[in-house]
């Protein structure tokens, strides 16, 4: 299992890399290359809305195949040919075209490597996070060396940077071996009735809120902090230490999961959430403000994508893992992430960065509450107990 694992953590730790050089500085890239803030809102919405139909479309492909690692390595492939485009430095159109190609391939790789993770991990799941921490190492060491390398006009070097990473990914795609088939006891059900399950709405529901909040530090946490008066090495140690705090989440999870219910967990994800975004919007100037909202990351993002990976294992069994992986992925970060990236350009623009961050607090405020309210994860704790993966 060790070799394995480190297989797995090494898709992750350079997948991740590839996140931490796109996410922070693709705004900066975008202001250098001339664009304004509605407009970068848009072009990285074209990016974050292919995960919402993609994912499924890539999952039915592999689930018809047969072959899940057949899929990953494809759409690796898919999306470094897509990105590339960027090396011609084309206009607005030809960036949404690379975006929107890159996008739509990029989005079957990570819901049906986790789906393939989970697969060989059978029931030890609860070391889920401990692989999954690679690829927050990966995303520190693109963050820290991205603040170095896409200082000031520097940032145009953002696509170059990117194809080199992307290309060590597609080999890590290479040889990861398929993984046995899921060893869930019971039926799988039906896709349909799945999701019809109340529980299963609320989750989604939360994941759209959540995600969505965090459209103004995806698309503009970068300029944000250079406005602030910091430097773009600063902005990139801040994404690292959120970073780092996430892995230190990962390295608990599997204790957390073992003596916490799974409500309990997502609820304190989503209030830190709304505590680091009003922060954030009111306090930027405050150089220790930013950083403990940064280590909330740990909370904001670690804990309660853990938690959502887990439900969604557990409540989408069988033959459906893959698919339940693909609609977290579409439903969260597509439909989530588009609406974040979306609103933000206009909100940036017409009531300014601090009111923008307080409107992602309210997004996260309305999720925390929703959770409080509607999701019941009584029968995942029970497979857990059952598992005997938590604690009573």
């Amino acid at each position: 299992m060790t070799a394995l694992a480190g297989r797995l953590g090494g898709f992750y730790f350079f997948y991740f890399a590839v996140i931490g050089t796109l996410v922070p500085y693709l705004g900066p890239y975008l202001d250098r290359r001339g664009f304004e803030p509605v407009l970068i809102g848009q072009l990285v919405s074209i990016l974050l809305g292919m995960r919402i139909v993609a994912p499924g479309l890539w999952a039915a492909l592999a689930d018809r195949g047969g072959r899940r690692i057949g899929v990953i390595r494809t759409a690796s492939v898919a999306s470094l040919l897509g990105f590339a485009i960027l090396l011609t430095h084309p206009g607005a159109s030809g960036i949404a075209l690379a975006l929107a190609l890159f996008g739509f391939a990029w989005s079957g790789l990570l819901p049906q490597y986790e789906a393939t993770t989970l697969s060989h991990l059978g029931d030890d799941i609860h070391r889920y996070g401990h692989i999954r921490l690679w690829g927050s190492l990966g995303f520190i060491v693109a963050t820290l060396s991205g603040g170095w390398l896409f200082a000031g006009d520097d940032a145009l070097r953002l696509p170059e940077v990117v194809i080199l990473v992307m290309a060590v990914v597609v080999a890590a795609a290479w040889i990861t071996p398929e993984a046995p088939a899921g060893r869930h006891s019971g039926e799988s059900g039906t896709l349909l009735a799945t999701l019809r399950r109340p529980p299963v709405l609320a989750l989604f529901a939360v994941c759209v809120l959540q995600l969505a909040s965090f459209g103004p530090y995806y698309v503009f946490f970068t300029l944000y902090v250079e406005e602030a008066g910091y430097s773009t090495r600063t902005a990139g140690l801040l994404w690292s230490w959120g970073a780092a705090a996430e892995i230190v989440l990962f390295l608990y999870a599997p204790r957390l999961l073992r003596r916490y219910s799974l409500s309990s967990l997502m609820q304190v994800a989503m209030a830190a959430t709304v505590v680091r975004w009003g922060l954030t919007g009111l306090m930027a100037e405050n150089l220790a403000v930013l950083v403990f909202c940064q280590t909330l990351h740990f909370a904001g993002f670690g804990l309660f994508h853990a938690v959502a990976v887990v439900l969604v294992h557990r409540w989408f069994r069988g033959r459906l893992q893959g698919r339940g992986q693909a609609l977290y992925s579409s439903v969260g970060f597509g439909v989530g992430g588009a609406i974040g990236s979306f609103y933000s350009g206009y909100a940036w623009q017409s009531v300014g960065p601090s009111a923008t961050f307080l409107i992602a607090g309210g997004l996260a405020l309305a999720g925390w509450a929703l959770a409080v309210l509607s999701l019941d994860t009584s029968t995942a704790d029970r497979e857990g107990q059952a598992d005997g993966l938590t604690e009573t």
